[in-house]
């Protein structure tokens, strides 16, 4: 079976690579555009911070908008103090709430996205990156394990 994918991958390869390869102009520029598009839409690289370096934050945040993207009765239930909330489903529409209109909104702010485990956090800072901000940091923490931690937590 292991043999039976190789062949196949490379059979694959060598057909993308003979399609690049042509010299057709037409064919080239029909390919280019395609290929830009897809390199655009990429997902950028998402920042992480772990939770160590988040309860610094949390302690002294100085310019950072610190973001809890759970859901309302998540949030609700408790909280990090000073985190504000924006559930990852509506931040490309409620982030403007709080760094100002998309035309004069500061881009460059640092973000502190939390959620629960750090998935929805992930996909938030993805969201804001499309958005133009270049400032996002996702936490890769577990917020159970930040309570049992002793770490500051409200209701």
């Amino acid at each position: 079976m292991k043999t039976m994918n190789s062949l196949a991958i490379c059979f694959v390869s060598a057909l993308i690579g003979a399609s690049l390869s042509i010299s057709s102009p037409v064919l080239a520029q029909s390919i280019q555009p395609t290929v830009k598009q897809n390199v655009q839409a990429a997902p950028k690289p998402v920042r992480t911070i772990g939770m160590e370096d988040y309860r610094k934050i949390v302690e002294n945040p100085g310019p950072a908008l610190i973001i809890d993207v759970r859901e309302p009765q998540e949030y609700a239930a408790g909280h990090v103090p000073g985190a504000i909330s924006i559930p990852r489903g509506v931040i490309d529409s409620q982030i403007w709430n709080h760094v100002g209109s998309a035309e004069k909104a500061d881009r460059e702010r640092p973000i502190v996205l939390q959620c629960q485990s750090g998935k929805r956090a992930t996909l938030a800072a993805q969201t804001l990156g499309e958005l133009g901000f270049t400032q996002t940091s996702a936490v890769i923490m577990n917020l159970d394990d930040w309570k049992q931690s002793g770490n500051p937590f409200v209701k």
